[in-house]
C-alpha cells in the first residue's frame, strides 16, 4: 500500500477539514508524503506545510485547476508549484472570479425546479466564500433534507443535464498547464477515469486526443491510482501513462470523512509498468 497522497482538499476549497486538521488526519493514517491540492486556490499551503513539518510528513505544494476543454470540465493538478508565481496567482484569481456568478445562477435554476432559498445555505458551508461551488450546495441540500447524501444531490440536481447544473467556462488547458509549469510544477491530469463514465463520457478516442494535446502543451503526469478509479482503471491508465510517457501519480481526492471515495493514504500500489511521479518531486 502506498503511503503517499498527492491529491486532497481542505476547507480552503471544498473540503470539510482545515489544512491543519487535514494534515493531522494524514499523519494519523501513516501518510509519509502529501500534497494539498485545493481547487483554484493556494491559501492553505503555508498552514499545511507548517503542520506537516512538525509531524514529519514530506509536503508538496499543490493546486487543482478547473479547466474547460472542448465540452468537458477537467481538473489539472499542479504539483511542486511556487504558489507566489505571478501568472499562477493571477490565473487562479480569474478562475475563482466566476464562482459567485455561477452560484447565483445555480440557485435560480434550483428555484425553478422547486428547490428555493439555497444560496444562503450553500454559502454557510463555504469557509472560503470565494470558492463557493457545487459541493457546498450539495451539503446544504443534504442538511435541509432534500437528499440523503452528497452523491445523491449530484445525481439528482447538480450533475450535467440536471436542473441545478450551470455550465461554466473555466481556464483553458494551455493556460492551466502554462501557469503550473511556469511556477516550476508538474501538470497532472486528475482522476481521468471520471471523464470516461456516464452519458457525457468523452470515450476512448477523445481521451487519446486529450492526452496527446496535454503532452504537447507540457503536461507530464496522470493520476493512475485515485479514489474514484476502479481496479480496471488502474490498469487502463497505467497503459495510457506508458503510451504517452507520463509520470504516474496517486491520491485519494479526499474531501472529508463522510463524503469521499476513500480516506487519506493507504492507496493501492501503482502498477509495475508505471514511473512514479515522486521520483521527480522534491520531497522534504
Amino acid at each position: 500500500m502506498l503511503d503517499f497522497d498527492f491529491h486532497c482538499h481542505s476547507n480552503i476549497s471544498d473540503g470539510t477539514l482545515t489544512p491543519t486538521e487535514l494534515v493531522q488526519r494524514a499523519a494519523g493514517r501513516g501518510v509519509k508524503a502529501m500534497a494539498l491540492t485545493d481547487h483554484d486556490d493556494v491559501d492553505g499551503l503555508d498552514e499545511a506545510r507548517a503542520v506537516a513539518n512538525e509531524l514529519g510528513i514530506a509536503f508538496v505544494n499543490g493546486v487543482e485547476v478547473s479547466v474547460t476543454w472542448r465540452s468537458h470540465t477537467l481538473h489539472i493538478v499542479g504539483l511542486g508549484i511556487d504558489p507566489s508565481y505571478p501568472p499562477l496567482v493571477a490565473g487562479l484569481s480569474s478562475v475563482r472570479s466566476g464562482r459567485g456568478m455561477r452560484a447565483q445562477k445555480m440557485s435560480d435554476e434550483l428555484a425553478k425546479a422547486g428547490v428555493g432559498g439555497v444560496l444562503a445555505g450553500a454559502y454557510k458551508f463555504a469557509s472560503n466564500p470565494n470558492m463557493i461551488g457545487r459541493t457546498h450546495f450539495a451539503r446544504y441540500l443534504v442538511e435541509s433534507g432534500h437528499c440523503k447524501d452528497v452523491k445523491s444531490v449530484f445525481n439528482r440536481y447538480l450533475a450535467k443535464g440536471k436542473p441545478g447544473y450551470v455550465p461554466h467556462q473555466w481556464a483553458n488547458l494551455a493556460d492551466a498547464i502554462a501557469w503550473i509549469t511556469g511556477a516550476g510544477g508538474i501538470a497532472v491530469i486528475a482522476h481521468p477515469g471520471r471523464y470516461m463514465v456516464g452519458k457525457h463520457s468523452m470515450g476512448k478516442k477523445t481521451m487519446q486526443e486529450l492526452l496527446a494535446e496535454f503532452v504537447t502543451l507540457g503536461g507530464r503526469g496522470v493520476e493512475v491510482v485515485t479514489g474514484s478509479h476502479t481496479q480496471e482503471q488502474y490498469a487502463e491508465f497505467a497503459r495510457y501513462a506508458e503510451q504517452f510517457q507520463l509520470l504516474a501519480s496517486c491520491g485519494s481526492d479526499f474531501h472529508g470523512p463522510q463524503e469521499s471515495y476513500r480516506d487519506l493514504g493507504r492507496l493501492p500500489d501503482l502498477p509495475m509498468s508505471c514511473k512514479p511521479i515522486w521520483e521527480v518531486l522534491s520531497l522534504h
